[in-house]
Parts: structure tokens; C-alpha cells; sequence
């Protein structure tokens, strides 16, 4: 039996070894070592669409020599890049009648919203929900620090870090929360190609604090897990307006610390009868965890929390059932629109992208706009929710 096991672990280690050597030839084909991924330019109907404003407002303050000067390719048409999206919305800005009209981020005395997105049961497109959230708003003018709190890592993979390859030497967040010798958070907030948009990869480092927590626990001491995150998140709250945590689907120490770091809540939910299922176990340990937390003197208090329904076909009836039996479970505590199941976000993860990376003429117009009205839609709901927390009437 022994025997049998020394050699399932090295037929485990030889598969680790080939898969990686060949994901690494695959990056070095697609991303050069010592290239970074770069963030497409946007037409002038695409920027308009960001700022609010009419494509012919634009032309007009490029014709005026205000604000930052488009590239203008052969057939005429202007693009502009996500750092000039920006300067138009702080010239707009500067302009605007109502405060915070282009500029939508945190005003004095507004907190840092700390959004968890979460869900048990692997599949649920909850990494994928994290990534579009926080790279929309992003997009919108906010000021975002997206976490990946998921040792699988898919979240750094999406923006262009191969953990294996770029953190050899640390960099997730268990170097900022370890118990011993934890480094500023400051030093593990990498660039991304996103204005606006700052990441805190993950790896396999993020178990250790899984390991340790135990250990932490039985010292006199008493070191409180719960609240690591949020106080590593408290150093850098003065340069952001939004936190999305991307939590591991498991209910570990992990996420409870990062729950109790949360101001909002967002559970992704696939409309199938087992995923629900799971999640109806999934919250029943969630109450009794974070009870216990609370009972200890973790904050427990949200702003919101939402269900998201993800991957939905609305062509299905079992899934409309669900959906159906859903809001009359949770009524207003699930979103109003749903995330479609869409070969345009599918396609796009394959080249490790997001809807909001890729140009749409490599689909169908029909299949990239419903894809993309859908993202946008749910993102949408998210932002009233912020702003509403902010005490903002443009608030849901």
C-alpha cells in the first residue's frame, strides 16, 4: 500500500512538473517574459459611453484642444487610452455643476467599501464576477484595490500573474496578515494595466495562513484571526474607494477574516438545484462561524448583501424556476438582473481576458452586446449599492 501511494505522488509530481513547463511555454508564446499585459485603447463611442456623455461632446473638446489627444487611426476614427479616459474625467470633473459627477469616488468622511465576494461551491463564476466588478469600476472612475484571496490564483492569472513564475519570493497577502514578521500591505499592492485598478495576487503562500491560525490560536496571547485582514486593509484606505475580495470557495479562516474585514457581501449563485443546495449549506456555517466571531468582537455589520445569479440561460425553464424560487426566499436581496451564460465571457477567459479586455469584432455584435449589457447591468446594481452606502441619492 505504501508502495502503491510513493507512486501515485510521483506520477502527481511528474503531471505538476509537464503542466507547468507547458503553461510557461504557452505564456512565453502569448506574453513575452519580459512583457506586461497592456489594456486595449477605446473608441470614442466607448469612452463617451464610460463618461456619460455624447460621442460629439468629445469631438468637440478634442476640436477645441481640451483635454488629451486621441489617436486617430486611417479610417478617421478616435481612440482613447484608459489614462486619458481618466484626464477627460478629471477635466469633466473640474467643470461638473455637481460633485462627483465624473469622479464617483469616496468624499470626506465616506468609508472604504470592502466587498467579499464569496460562494462555497467551485464553478459559480465567482472569480470571474470579481474581475469584471472590480475592473468596471475601475473603469468608472473609482479607485480599486482588487484581492485574491484564492490560493488557485485565477484572479492574478486573468491580470497577467502566472504565480508560479511572478512570486517566487511572496507577494500575496499572507505576507501582510502572517504572525510573524507581516510586511506593510503597502509592499504587496502591484500595478496593473487598469487605471485605477491595483491588485494583491495570490498563490499557494495564502494556505499557510491557514496552518497557522491554529497555532495562533493556543498562544497566550490570543491572537485574534479575524481581524488581520481588516487591519492590513485600514494602512491603505486613504487611496482607495473599493476593496473586491476574490475569497477561496471554502469557508476557512481565510474567509472569515475576510468577512469580518467586509462593509458588503456578495454570494454568487449558479440556478441549478445542487448549487443552491450547497449554498443553502454554505450559509447555515457561515451563521454559525461568523456568530461565534461576532460573539468574540468581530464586526458583523454590512451595508448590504446580495445574491448574484450567474451563468443563467433564460431560455431554461428548471433555471427560471430557481431563479423564480429564489426571490421569493430573499426578495430584494438578489440582484435584479442576472450574469448570462455567454460564449463572449467564456472565450474571452480562454486568452485570459475579461469581456472588458477583448475587442468586440472578435464576436458576433449580438452575442458581445448581450454579454456586455449583462455585465454592465449587474455592475450597474453594484455601484447604486456603493453610492448608496455613501449616504449618495444616485443610490439604489
Amino acid at each position: 500500500m505504501t508502495q502503491q501511494i510513493s507512486r501515485i505522488d510521483q506520477l502527481v509530481g511528474q503531471h505538476a512538473m509537464k503542466l507547468s513547463e507547458r503553461l510557461q511555454a504557452h505564456r512565453a508564446e502569448l506574453f513575452p517574459p519580459d512583457a506586461r499585459k497592456e489594456l486595449r485603447r477605446f473608441t470614442s463611442g466607448e469612452a463617451a459611453e464610460l463618461l456619460g456623455v455624447k460621442d460629439a461632446y468629445l469631438r468637440k473638446l478634442h476640436l477645441d484642444g481640451k483635454g488629451p489627444s486621441p489617436e486617430i487611426r486611417s479610417n478617421g476614427r478616435r481612440f482613447y487610452s484608459p489614462a486619458e479616459v481618466q484626464a477627460l474625467r478629471e477635466l469633466l470633473e473640474a467643470g461638473a455643476k455637481t460633485p462627483g459627477t465624473y469622479l464617483p469616488g469616496r468624499s470626506e468622511g465616506d468609508h472604504l467599501q470592502v466587498i467579499t465576494v464569496i460562494n462555497f461551491k467551485g464553478g459559480s463564476g465567482k472569480t470571474t464576477t470579481a474581475a469584471h466588478l472590480a475592473q468596471k469600476m475601475a473603469l468608472d472612475g473609482y479607485r480599486v484595490l482588487a484581492v485574491d484571496l484564492d490560493p488557485q490564483a485565477s484572479l492574478s492569472a486573468l491580470h497577467g500573474f502566472q504565480p508560479e513564475f511572478d512570486l517566487l519570493d511572496g507577494g500575496t497577502l499572507y505576507d501582510a496578515i502572517r504572525y510573524d514578521n507581516p510586511v506593510p500591505l503597502s509592499q504587496v499592492i502591484q500595478n496593473t494595466y487598469f487605471t485605477n485598478l491595483d491588485l494583491i495576487p495570490g498563490n499557494l503562500d495564502l494556505m499557510e495562513f491557514e496552518h497557522d491560525t491554529p497555532r495562533a490560536l493556543m498562544q497566550p496571547d490570543g491572537s485574534l484571526f479575524f481581524t488581520r485582514i481588516g487591519e492590513a486593509l485600514a494602512s491603505v484606505e486613504h487611496d482607495y474607494d473599493v476593496v473586491v475580495i476574490d475569497c477561496p470557495p471554502q469557508l476557512g479562516f481565510l474567509t472569515m477574516s475576510a468577512l469580518s474585514a467586509a462593509t458588503a457581501v456578495l454570494v454568487t449563485v449558479h440556478p441549478q438545484m445542487l448549487d443552491v443546495m450547497s449554498m443553502c449549506q454554505f450559509l447555515l456555517m457561515v451563521s454559525n462561524l461568523l456568530g461565534v466571531v461576532s460573539e468574540a468582537g468581530g464586526d458583523m455589520s454590512y451595508d448590504w448583501l446580495r445574491y448574484v445569479v450567474t451563468r443563467y440561460e433564460p431560455g431554461d425553464g428548471p433555471q427560471n424556476q430557481m431563479v423564480s424560487f429564489m426571490r421569493s426566499m430573499f426578495g430584494d436581496h438578489v440582484l435584479n438582473h442576472p450574469v448570462l451564460k455567454s460564449t463572449a465571457i467564456s472565450d474571452a477567459g480562454l486568452t485570459k481576458q475579461t469581456l472588458y479586455e477583448v475587442e468586440k469584432n472578435q464576436f458576433t455584435r449580438s452575442t458581445y452586446e448581450r454579454a456586455m449589457e449583462s455585465l454592465n447591468a449587474v455592475n450597474g446594481e453594484i455601484e447604486a449599492l456603493v453610492q448608496s452606502a455613501w449616504g449618495r441619492n444616485n443610490g439604489a
